[in-house]
């Protein structure tokens, strides 16, 4: 089984509340991007049911195999369904602390894919809430189509506004952002207008009204952060921000998008469109 978990980018994100359980409510619009990671599980014969053995090519994946969310993906639907033994295989490209999702997808195909083929009684909301017990964003990718997010970040609204067949460039700098330190430098505070109402708007008012709480305090700590957006918008995108809790920022071009490899040599980019279909 070969199957390509996409990346995300976040247009909007506020931080709403801490909650009692030391998460945060947030509001944002997730929307997948074309950027993908490679990820292959096959049965394991001769090994008795829940084995699964984990190998990884590409990008380093900076944690041992049992924390990988691959793993711990299997390990959950395991726990309650008894699985049969696999090998499974991550060729990684989507970078880590980049704001854009990658080991939340991952993890969320994996329990898709497992469940398609073992499980299939298993219904898109029974997988959101496995989803959710891996990670905040998790449940997205099982959905995986443009939607506003609420509560962590695991409820969700179906959202207009997102302009098909639009090009799109991300740039990673190579700065790694702590999800964890990152909301630790955020005052919660509900947003003056609705990111539901704002995503409405024609895409060239966005600029002014559409924010990511996360990137005033990331691009003090971070410049090259800062400067890439405004790179970016020399380079006549119509909206620009860093995505997640960062580092990475993606811009949107009404017109054709510039390449990237002539304007930010040495770091990572991926060009495409906004994929407005599951």
């Amino acid at each position: 089984m070969l199957i390509f978990p996409n990346a995300k980018i976040n247009i909007g994100l506020n931080i709403i509340r801490r909650r009692s359980d030391g998460y945060h409510d947030i509001e944002t619009i997730f929307c997948p991007i074309g950027l993908c990671d490679v990820l292959e599980f096959v049965p394991s014969p001769g090994n008795p049911g829940g084995h699964i053995s984990f190998t990884s090519t590409g990008l380093t994946i900076d944690c041992s195999h049992e924390q990988n969310l691959c793993v711990k993906a299997y390990r959950l639907l395991d726990n309650d369904f008894n699985l049969p033994a696999i090998d499974v295989h991550l060729h990684k490209v989507v970078p880590s602390g980049a704001g854009l999702g990658g080991g939340s997808s991952d993890a969320a195909f994996m329990l898709r894919k497992l469940a398609q083929q073992f499980i299939p009684e298993l219904d898109e909301e029974v997988m959101c809430r496995y989803a959710s017990q891996l990670g905040s964003d998790c449940a997205f990718f099982i959905k995986n189509r443009p939607l506003f997010a609420h509560g962590r970040g695991n409820l969700f609204r179906e959202t207009g506004g997102i302009p098909d067949n639009i090009e799109i460039v991300v740039v990673y700098p190579g700065v790694h952002v702590s999800t964890a330190d990152a909301y630790a430098e955020i005052i919660p505070a509900r947003p003056s207008e609705s990111l539901e109402k704002l995503i409405l708007l024609p895409l060239e008012e966005w600029r002014d009204r559409i924010k990511n709480d996360f990137e005033k305090k990331v691009i003090q700590k971070h410049p090259v952060i800062g400067n890439l957006k405004s790179k970016l918008y020399e380079l006549g995108a119509s909206y620009a921000s860093m995505t997640g809790s960062g580092s990475s920022v993606y811009a949107i071009f009404r017109d054709r998008a510039p390449e990237p490899e002539d304007h930010f040599p040495g770091m990572f980019w991926w060009k495409g469109i906004i994929q407005t279909q599951s």
